[in-house]
């Protein structure tokens, strides 16, 4: 057989989210936003970045869409080490809560994902970003829903 998509073994997703933290796999909006996948474990995930002067907004501080999509990676991710190689996800809902103003100056933080529960169709999760200190800088709660392939 010529394809070798089609050929190749399907993955379950946390051989995908490992394939990605070795880089085998690319996460687009890591490489626009400037944050990678850094530790997969079954059911929890961590992303780094350092927010800098590119994802600024016009009050002169990291734009809050930095800290949500740090967010919806880490509680995505999270679920998709859950599922089997014949399942997807998508999130349905996230709520995002903004504690402290992150700017050029913070350093490298980091959005933990765990998940809390996944069902046959839906699952939750929770994540929260911190920086080398432990300091809280915004936290999330998401439902996703779980599809099969």
């Amino acid at each position: 057989m010529d394809d070798l998509t089609s050929a190749a073994p399907a993955l379950t997703g946390i051989e995908q989210l490992r394939q990605m933290m070795r880089g085998e796999r690319r996460i687009g909006i890591g490489d626009t936003m400037g944050f990678s996948l850094v530790e997969v474990e079954d059911g929890r995930v961590v992303f780094a970045g350092t927010p800098g002067l590119h994802v600024y907004n016009p009050i002169n501080s990291v734009h809050g869409g930095y800290a949500a999509t740090l967010l919806d990676s880490a509680c995505g991710c999270a679920v998709h080490s859950k599922l089997s190689a014949t399942q997807s996800y998508t999130t349905l809902e996230i709520k995002v809560a903004y504690h402290r103003a992150m700017t050029d100056q913070t350093g490298l933080v980091r959005a933990i994902g765990t998940v809390l529960t996944v069902g046959r169709r839906a699952a939750f999760s929770e994540a929260k970003i911190i920086d080398a200190e432990g300091r809280l800088y915004a936290s999330a709660t998401s439902t996703l829903l779980v599809m099969s392939n």
